[in-house]
Formats: C-alpha cells, structure tokens, sequence
C-alpha cells in the first residue's frame, strides 16, 4: 500500500486560501491536491485519479504548498532551457568569434578544428554533432556552391563566345 501523504495543518491553511481564492483551475488544484489526501485519507495516486493529473503533478502541487506554507517558496522557473549546456550563450559566441573574424576575411570554415578547440575548452571529448549544432545556434550554415562565380562578367563571356574559334563546329 502507498504512503499517505506528509501534509501540515499550515499546508491544510494555505490549501483552504488557495481554494477559496482560486482564478484559474490549476490554482484550484492545487488546493485540492493537499485537501483531498487530508479530508479523506487518500493516496497520491487516488487524488491524481480524482482531480485528472499525474502522480507526479499532484506531488510537485503539494511541494509547491509546502514551500509557500514554511515560507521557503521559490521563483517559479520554466520548464524550458538548456538543462545540459556545455557552455553558456554568451561563452559560445566568444568560442566562435576567431572563426567569424576569419570567415568574415574569406577564410573557410572546418569543423574539425573547431571540434577539436572546443574539446581542449571543455577538457572532454565531444561528437562531432555537438560542434554542427554550435554552429547551427549561432546562425551558421552550409553554403552550396553557386551555379556560377560571384565575380563573373557576363558582357565579357558574351563576347569571348562570339570571337571564339569555335573548333567542335564545321568550317
């Protein structure tokens, strides 16, 4: 059998508060995910059934109650970010400023030395996909060669075509 809920009188207080006060139907929940347990003895899993969330939602909303009944509460933080980031934004952008200087001046870029540049920053190795998703992060990409030079002169062509011997045709 599960444990029963650890819930305070403190807890029952701010659930009751909450309750009473609710706007929107997760703050409504969140009351009733401490009430519930309390009044009728139930399992986590028996409130997470009655009020239609998971288990694990029922046990952060009791967490959260907690921390504001002992008055411990947190800044709520987003769900979202780069949980497992190797370096931060701003660090990344430092990492790849000589490469920009150098592809900016006609350089070209290769991702063998970044890879290896940012395994010696890190002290570890990296895959190869680690340092194509830096890249793709910082807005670079692959550029397919173009059809034709950037630098050509078409009224020179023209002209070299019309002057030309031509040897593949008949005399």
């Amino acid at each position: 059998m599960a444990r029963p809920a650890q819930i305070s009188d403190e807890m029952v207080q701010k659930a009751q508060e909450l309750v009473r006060q609710a706007k929107t139907a997760r703050d409504l929940w969140a009351g009733l995910s401490v009430l519930i347990p309390k009044q009728c003895e139930a399992t986590n899993r028996t409130t997470s059934a009655i009020l239609g969330v998971s288990v694990a939602t029922v046990v952060r909303m009791q967490r959260e109650i907690r921390n504001q009944a002992s008055g411990t509460a947190q800044v709520k933080k987003s769900w979202g970010g780069r949980r497992r980031q190797l370096l931060s934004p701003e660090e990344e952008k430092a990492f790849l400023d000589p490469w920009v200087r150098a592809a900016e001046s006609g350089g070209v870029l290769v991702v063998p030395p970044i890879k290896a540049a940012l395994e010696e920053k890190l002290g570890r190795s990296v895959p190869a996909s680690t340092v194509y998703r830096l890249l793709a992060r910082h807005s670079w990409r692959k550029v397919p060669p173009d059809t034709c030079h950037p630098k050509r002169d078409t009224e020179e062509q023209d002209a070299f075509k019309k002057t030309s011997r031509r040897y593949w045709w008949k005399q």
